[in-house]
């Protein structure tokens, strides 16, 4: 569906996998059946679902976008770099897998929350993607930049609670009350803008955290 530019279709599609994503660890340890090879197939599966989806993506997208004049002799190779998204989120899982340090936070940009700005983006803002308003360059400028934050060393808070208070979950509570006015007036578009908050809110608690 993304190679077609059934841009709605594949972001059905990725949330199906986020769904299945959830509850397959869950239903493994449920059934006792749970292993080292199963962790690794997990990660295979979510690069597919959270690295090549999102990829494909962009590389329609590209294909759609305005080209400024200097960049028009390498315009047929442009579309290629969107799958830096896949190999930066097979670093992201990979490190995420041996890296002590992420057991009830995350260092580096999540993969579902890289996938969801992604699809997001493009289905709610693709009038605007591929107006004169923006171009080729800039979409490889985000490329760039959303791959290197998959991999940064920058803390980012998870939203697993442990229990409703108020000082426990303070950082939690703001996003979540910043999000939702983001989500109803802007829809689909809104998980993108909501990503963005999501890191913009991680270096601002981390940057708290080290003074």
């Amino acid at each position: 569906m993304a190679f077609q530019g059934s841009y709605g279709l594949a972001f059905l599609f990725i949330v199906m996998g986020a769904v299945f994503d959830f509850f397959d660890g869950m239903s493994a340890r449920l059934l006792h059946v749970s292993s080292p090879l199963g962790k690794e197939l997990d990660s295979l599966a979510d690069d597919v679902t959270f690295g090549v989806a999102p990829s494909a993506m962009v590389f329609s997208l590209f294909h759609e976008v305005t080209y400024p004049e200097f960049l028009m002799p390498v315009a047929e190779y442009m579309p290629y770099t969107a799958f830096l998204i896949s190999v930066f989120s097979a670093l992201r899982l990979g490190k995420f897998n041996i890296d002590p340090r992420q057991s009830t936070s995350f260092i580096g940009l999540p993969t579902p929350a890289n996938t969801l700005f992604w699809a997001s983006l493009i289905v709610g803002a693709h009038d605007f993607l591929v107006s004169d308003s923006f171009n080729a360059l800039w979409l490889l400028v985000m490329v760039i930049v959303m791959s290197l934050l998959l991999i940064a060393e920058i803390p980012m808070f998870s939203l697993k609670f442990k229990n409703l208070s108020w000082e426990h979950n303070k950082t939690s509570y703001i996003f979540l009350i910043v999000s939702i006015p983001l989500l109803i007036f802007l829809r689909t578009g809104g998980f993108a803008a909501v990503i963005v908050w999501y890191i913009l809110l991680s270096l601002i608690t981390g940057r708290k955290k080290k003074q």
